[in-house]
């Protein structure tokens, strides 16, 4: 099995925003893209990007989760970048068309169709460090992607950093590729000196999200988590398991979360921790790693809270059970 995002489909839906307005949207190789060495994403990184999924159901049919909450999360990374405005109803009917186009070559679950929208600042200038890129692309991949959790959701080894962030912290809502650029090193250095899987950034003690994922912890009927605000990424996947969490009947508890009463509740027999995303869903976390010290998270092992809530996620997208919340888009 390739590895997860390493393959795509031969074609992508691509348009090009040049002298104020946007070009009719068309199919293109996915091979390549011709862009000056001058352009300004290329410098100055002007881009961002969303990982979304399409799941075929029983009956055939192809569904996308959630589209409309990840192209109204591009719209406002593409806003805070000041990257052209993005035309939500031309990358909704891309996204779609080019689904669409490829509907048979959608896997049936646990496998899914990858979604990656991706916006650049194209306008050949290296004198734009502080101005925007005039000019830009925006084009939509897909990859075949099979179960994350093949041979079994191994529990994460996490490194608390309390001396760090993972972006600038007006950064942090925005899905911009500087962002995960920023937090590769430190990321290489905890696995490199403590064997870590992730570092969960924790600047002053308040704990806030991994490189690449959310975090949430559960105690017992609690699920706690950071409030949103402008230094962490919002995560569509975060939100729909809060809300799932809520009818479940937990206590939904987002909040300021310090590093010292996340070791003190994760020390309980029978407390949880995940990390939640598109690509993993709700991946278990079994250590922690402070000061040199592991901590393990409750028996160390994937809790049922956090398995319950995975498959609950699942089913709706899967369709096996109802979608109250008319998350997904049938094409």
């Amino acid at each position: 099995m390739a590895a997860f995002g390493t393959v795509f489909m031969p074609e992508m839906a691509m348009t090009s925003f040049e002298n104020g307005h946007w070009s009719p949207a068309t199919f293109v190789s996915a091979n390549s893209i011709q862009m000056h060495p001058g352009a300004h994403v290329l410098h100055y990184s002007s881009t961002c990007f969303e990982g979304l999924k399409a799941f075929k159901h029983e009956d055939g049919s192809i569904n996308i989760f959630r589209m409309d909450q990840n192209i109204k999360r591009m719209a406002q990374s593409s806003r805070l970048l000041n990257l052209p405005p993005v035309d939500e109803k031309q990358l909704s009917n891309m996204i779609l068309d080019i689904v669409r186009k490829y509907a048979n070559e959608v896997p049936s679950p646990p496998g899914s169709m990858y979604i990656r929208p991706t916006h650049i600042g194209t306008e050949p200038s290296i004198g734009k460090a502080a101005a925007p890129s005039a000019s830009s692309m925006l084009y939509v991949l897909l990859s075949p992607v099979g179960d994350y959790f093949a041979g079994g959701a191994k529990p994460l080894r996490l490194l608390l950093a309390d001396d760090g962030m993972r972006c600038a912290p007006h950064m942090g809502m925005i899905k911009s590729g500087g962002n995960y650029a920023s937090a590769l090193g430190p990321i290489l250095d905890a696995r490199n000196k403590a064997n870590a899987d992730q570092i969960l950034f924790c600047p002053n003690g308040d704990v806030q999200e991994t490189g690449a994922a959310n975090f949430v912890l559960i105690d017992g009927n609690e699920i706690i988590t950071k409030k949103l605000d402008s230094t962490f990424l919002h995560g569509v996947t975060r939100a729909s398991l809060l809300t799932i969490a809520s009818e479940m009947g937990m206590t939904v508890s987002e909040r300021v979360l310090s590093v010292a009463e996340l070791l003190e509740r994760a020390a309980k027999p029978h407390s949880e921790a995940a990390l939640s995303g598109t690509a993993a869903v709700l991946t278990p976390v079994g250590t922690l790693i402070h000061n040199g010290q592991e901590i393990a998270v409750g028996n160390g092992e994937l809790g049922q809270t956090t398995q319950k809530l995975r498959l609950a996620l699942n089913q709706i997208q899967w369709g096996q059970t109802l979608d109250r919340h008319n998350w997904l888009t049938k094409i």
